[in-house]
């Protein structure tokens, strides 16, 4: 029997917040930041729509308003006549809307007044949920038929495969820049056939060398589904600015709404090559290392910033790094250091720096897998609980 469809009356939010037009925008804004709400309807006494403001409503005009703005009446900011639906459409039919308006709210009308909101946000959260019940059902469904459930089980190892793979030729660069100042020991093991970690060397100039490494929380599944998107935000990026502060941002404002709960860290540099000066930039991730020969020391690169995909606005600080040759780097996911013991000790990153201090005059590939080596041997028999990547980078 097919499952019922979803009602934008069953996923929407119920008497949302409201004002007359003639409400100050200070006060428009204030019930935003209270309810922690991104949107805000404007109606008239009957609770008829006359439109809506949302925080695009805002930037869109707060830059070149003059002072004394916070005072207008939300009428003169709002978007006119928006785009509105009735609460018996389909939530399939709401998602279309959605994207074909491009728009991230619609209001809910009913014989001529408001009744809910519904936004992009709202909306994937309860249809991964309904999603999510309907497959359970299904699985119930199929547990009564054994030879089948074998027949789907092989077919849906197969197309998870099928998907590892191509996500790899999604995420994974196919032929790395040419760049001999750096030489590279890579690793990259998802936890499943789809994992959330990806990383990129990406030439974004005759001389600069872009180096991301990103992780989507989780794993399997939804978080490899994030991944792609932010692999995909990173490539639609990149080319315009070589600014890693700035591709960060971007790639953020991107992430806005599209990834569920989920959230990604990232951290991305750009090596010129003349003068192997690294500037680089931080988005939530795990500090990488550079260990210098001439001061015998591991440094970490730090740099503060917000994950992606939480904070629309968060700016991404930059810093540089003079590289000498012989350094080494070390950028990796938190899969490698989170490893546990069977004791319930963490592997931890004294340990990375040590490997790097030890493969002072080792190449990268050397360093590599002298880590994995270690990783393997203190967590014994306790599985990996997460995707890892690791980088390593020796500086000629």
């Amino acid at each position: 029997m097919a499952a019922p469809v979803l009602t934008v009356r069953e996923v929407m939010q119920p008497d949302p917040v409201t004002v007359d037009p003639d409400c100050p925008l200070d006060v428009a804004l204030g019930l935003m930041n209270l309810q922690r709400i991104g949107a805000i309807i404007v109606v008239h006494p009957d609770r008829g729509l006359l439109g809506i403001f949302t925080d695009r409503d805002l930037l869109r005009r707060v830059g070149v308003a003059a002072p004394g703005w916070q005072a207008l009446p939300i009428s003169e900011w709002m978007t006119r006549e928006p785009y509105s639906i009735a609460p018996s459409v389909g939530w399939n039919d709401a998602a279309e809307m959605l994207e074909r308006f491009r728009v991230r709210h619609l209001p809910v009308v009913e014989n001529g007044a408001v009744v809910g909101l519904i936004s992009a946000r709202m909306l994937m959260g309860r249809r991964t949920e309904y999603l999510n019940l309907a497959v359970e059902r299904r699985t119930r469904e199929l547990q009564t038929a054994y030879d089948e459930l074998l027949a789907r089980d092989a077919e849906l190892r197969h197309n998870l495969r099928s998907a590892g793979r191509l996500q790899n030729r999604l995420l994974l660069p196919r032929t790395p820049p040419v760049c001999p100042e750096l030489r590279w020991g890579i690793h990259y093991a998802p936890l499943n056939h789809l994992g959330g970690d990806y990383y990129d060397l990406a030439a974004v100039g005759p001389d600069r060398l872009g180096i991301l490494i990103a992780d989507a929380s989780g794993h399997s599944i939804a978080a490899g589904m994030v991944a792609i998107m932010s692999r995909i935000a990173f490539a639609e990026v990149v080319g315009q600015t070589e600014q890693p502060g700035e591709v960060l941002a971007a790639m953020n404002r991107r992430l806005q709404g599209l990834a569920d709960e989920r959230f990604v860290t990232a951290f991305y540099g750009v090596l010129d090559r003349r003068t192997r000066v690294l500037t680089y930039a931080n988005a939530g991730h795990p500090y990488p290392f550079r260990y210098s020969p001439r001061s015998g020391s591991v440094q970490p690169l730090t740099a503060q910033g917000f994950l992606l995909g939480i904070m629309p606005e968060e700016v991404y600080r930059e810093r540089t790094v003079q590289l000498e040759p012989g350094d080494r780097l070390c950028f990796y996911t938190d899969g490698l250091v989170e490893t546990r013991n069977e004791i319930g000790e963490l592997f931890g990153d004294q340990r990375v720096q040590a490997a790097l201090k030890a493969g002072a005059k080792e190449p990268a590939e050397w360093i590599t897998e002298r880590l994995l080596t270690e990783q393997r041997e203190f967590r014994g028999s306790i599985p990996l609980g997460d995707d890892v990547t690791l980088m390593v980078g020796e500086v000629a």
